[in-house]
């Protein structure tokens, strides 16, 4: 029974802190909504906080305390990782205050709150991209920022993604043995991330593609398209004489050396 009696007197306390806030939503007093906010805030409430300040806010728009409003709103929304519209916040943050003692934070937090929407490497990196801009945009405007670092490492980060995107981007027309989109996707990826860490793997896949590729072409094609592969088989070689895919290589050299009539012999 006991039991039973706190139960229903949790249920009594909630029911009453629900009518007061309901109460409050339907107030007129922006000073008691002010400070109730700020104490949801302080509590973690940060869905109260929001919709007591999107009451507020229009109403103190041009009032000394309009800056701080608008920065807890802006943490409000980062809390309640609601990014894009924490993102927006910073970022009209920082251009309407760019003498704020905010302003070096909201600058750094618009382009995080991107960071954070940045999806994995095989989605569209929209965000990715937005991020790297906006941190740099940041280093540039605060140079001497302790958050530079940061940044730099985030960036760093980001931009490996985008590489595992190009990566799987161009492995894919591969997969898919449309072997002539392969070498073209193949190439850009190489050229656009030139010091990528599957830099083997995609010179190879772009070789055997050229190879498969002429392999497969009408007979009054395949001498160029051959052609193309030596040289690719060149490339190859030159930059990875030990590679672990040597053993194929070898294997693309023999048909192609064999269909040019090719004495040269791989060593």
């Amino acid at each position: 029974m006991r039991r039973k009696g706190f139960i229903l007197l949790i249920i009594a306390v909630l029911a009453s802190s629900c009518g007061e806030y309901e109460k409050l939503l339907k107030s007129s007093d922006a000073e008691l909504k002010k400070e109730k906010a700020l104490e949801y805030y302080e509590e973690g409430r940060y869905v109260r906080t929001a919709e007591l300040l999107g009451q507020i806010m229009p109403r103190y728009r041009a009032t000394s305390e309009a800056e701080e409003l608008s920065w807890l709103m802006a943490n409000t929304h980062y809390n309640m990782r609601d990014y894009l519209l924490a993102g927006n916040d910073y970022k009209v943050f920082s251009e309407t205050y760019p003498y704020s003692e905010h302003a070096e934070e909201a600058t750094f937090m618009t382009a995080y709150c991107d960071y954070m929407m940045s999806p994995r490497p095989e989605l569209d990196q929209g965000y990715t991209l937005s991020a790297i801009e906006a941190f740099r945009y940041f280093q540039n405007r605060f140079p001497a920022s302790d958050k530079v670092d940061d940044a730099r490492g985030l960036i760093e980060e980001m931009q490996d993604k985008l590489v595992e995107k190009s990566y799987i981007n161009a492995r894919l027309y591969y997969d898919l043995n449309e072997y002539r989109a392969a070498v073209v996707a193949l190439d850009n990826s190489l050229k656009e991330y030139p010091n990528t860490r599957h830099r083997e793997e995609l010179m190879f896949l772009k070789l055997e593609s050229s190879f498969l590729y002429a392999l497969n072409s009408v007979s009054a094609k395949q001498q160029e398209r051959f052609q193309d592969t030596l040289d690719e088989y060149y490339s190859f070689v030159e930059e990875f004489p030990d590679s672990e895919f040597t053993d194929d290589v070898k294997d693309i050299f023999d048909v192609t050396a064999d269909f040019l009539k090719i004495e040269e012999t791989t060593e």
